[in-house]
């Protein structure tokens, strides 16, 4: 079978309908109908039914899904294994949201690379979404993100949770009370509970999907928006930044996802540090009082 019609398939699912996933391969819309037919008369079964909403799987397409995620990983990974810099038995690729690597993921490829000096490293930033696209195809090996979604062959584990604290410049800020408040989207869960708290917040100035981004503005522009209290340790402790009293504080779960029959002698040591750092990180708060303990 062309796992180019399989990666379409599961592009469709990722989506959710034909027009999302012909952006998201970047051909047009007739050349996904297209694949996806061919696909059905090759396999003698009806895919997808179409409806206002976008597509839904047929029984036949639940089955399918599996063995189409299977095939294009197979077809990764052997690109992998041919691709491998020489001097290195394997190579296996890290992707994650920005602010997982940093102060995260970065302080642990030291130590990655001492303990298996023989597996090349890549490492990768991307949103959910393209994260879980890749853990799908077989070109991401392992993911951290906060928001994952559950597909077959993949595990989901939770590592810790993050602690989103709303920071300033000025010393006090409150959402909504003036163009310096910086909004970054931290997920679905966040802007339930961000408009649970403030219910009359209509909006911001300057909206971001990377923390990152906001954080900069913030400390350059001054400003005030939510950041994971991980980040923004260092800032507090100097003075850039001083945390607002008396405004509330969300959690955010971080989770590690990675495929159920990926090779354990290759891997299997990375998870275990990324587990083991998590370990930590969980063990540095008090779970009372929801501060950092002296380390």
């Amino acid at each position: 079978m062309d796992t180019e019609l399989a990666r379409t398939f599961l592009a469709v699912v990722t989506a959710g309908n034909f027009v999302n996933a012909a952006a998201r391969l970047h051909v047009t819309q007739s050349t996904v109908s297209t694949r996806i037919r061919t696909l059905e008369d090759a396999l003698g079964r009806r895919l997808f039914v179409r409806n206002k909403g976008g597509t839904t799987l047929t029984a036949a397409g639940r089955h399918f899904q599996k063995h189409a995620a299977t095939l294009v990983r197979t077809v990764e990974q052997a690109r992998h294994d041919v691709g491998v810099a020489h001097g290195f038995r394997a190579s296996v690729t890290i992707g994650a949201r920005f602010g997982l690597w940093e102060q995260f993921l970065t302080t642990l490829l030291p130590r990655l690379l001492r303990n298996a000096p023989d597996v090349a490293l890549r490492a990768e930033i991307g949103l959910e979404s393209d994260l879980m696209r890749g853990l799908i195809e077989g070109h991401i090996d392992i993911g951290v993100m906060y928001t994952p979604e559950s597909r077959p062959g993949l595990k989901v584990e939770h590592l810790f949770d993050e602690r989103l604290v709303l920071v300033s410049t000025e010393r006090r800020a409150r959402p909504g009370s003036g163009p310096e408040y910086v909004y970054v989207d931290w997920g679905p869960e966040f802007f339930a509970r961000h408009g649970a708290s403030f219910p009359d917040f209509q909006g911001a100035a300057l909206t971001a999907n990377i923390g990152w981004l906001g954080l900069q503005h913030v400390l350059q522009n001054g400003g005030a928006g939510y950041f994971p209290a991980r980040l923004v340790r260092p800032y507090l402790a100097c003075g850039k930044l001083a945390e607002c009293a008396g405004a509330p504080a969300f959690s955010l779960a971080a989770y590690l996802v990675h495929p159920i029959d990926a090779e354990t002698d290759v891997i299997g040591g990375i998870l275990a540090a990324i587990r083991q750092a998590a370990e930590i990180e969980r063990a540095s708060f008090n779970p009372i009082r929801g501060k950092r303990r002296k380390r």
